[in-house]
């Protein structure tokens, strides 16, 4: 289910949003792709993001917060505007804590470039597999006005160590539009990952009461 924050010509809009979380316009490149620095995909209760694939980024980060704080701020989806400010809208699709076949829809806008207007995607996503305090693979299509990722796949993994909690997080991207540019894809896709966990960071060790 994170918004470029430089724009990058005609083909922009069609990259902005990653499944996972749209950024804010003004953010830095990411560092590196994933494949150049973790070959092996993350998994949830042995599921992966999509192995075939060719849109692909991971990250990671030590947040110095309890587990309990960073795994309820991520399952509590529907808080997310609160400390999310790209995610513009969210709702639960069933009642009860996130759990295996959870659904819940979320909207995030997308920039105008000069081919394509000012769009916002709605994001469709479905819990596959979730197991509590260690990790969350979820799965779905990101949908607006001439923008369309066909499918997306994340997958969150927690650990708890030393002074806080490690999390890293994965995701892969599917579609003819955005496989279009492979290299522009994964750039946007790496870009709003990162600052997911940015903002993941910065309120779990804000809260780390969970308050």
């Amino acid at each position: 289910m994170r918004s470029p924050r430089h724009r990058f010509g005609a083909r922009a809009a069609l990259l902005a949003i990653p499944l996972a979380v749209a950024g804010v316009l003004g953010a830095a490149a990411p560092a590196q792709a994933a494949t150049a620095s973790h070959p092996a995909s993350l998994t949830c209760q042995g599921k992966s993001v999509d192995p075939a694939a060719r849109i692909r980024y991971r990250t990671e980060a030590v947040i110095k917060a309890p587990l309990s704080t960073v795994w309820n701020l991520q399952t509590t989806v529907e808080r997310w505007p609160s400390w999310q400010p790209p995610v513009t809208g969210m709702k639960r699709l069933d009642p009860g804590p996130l759990r295996k076949h959870s659904r819940f829809r979320w909207t995030t806008p997308a920039p105008p470039t000069a081919t394509t207007p000012a769009s916002t995607l709605v994001i469709t996503s479905t819990v596959q597999q979730v197991q509590r305090d260690k990790c969350l693979r979820w799965t779905g299509p990101a949908i607006g006005e001439g923008l369309r990722i066909d499918e997306g796949v994340h997958v969150w993994n927690f650990t708890a160590v030393t002074g806080g909690v490690l999390v890293r997080t994965e995701e892969t991207w599917t579609g003819a539009q955005v496989e279009g540019d492979v290299p522009t894809s994964v750039y946007y896709l790496g870009t709003g990952l990162e600052a997911w966990l940015k903002d993941l960071k910065t309120t779990a060790e804000a809260h780390p009461c969970g308050r």
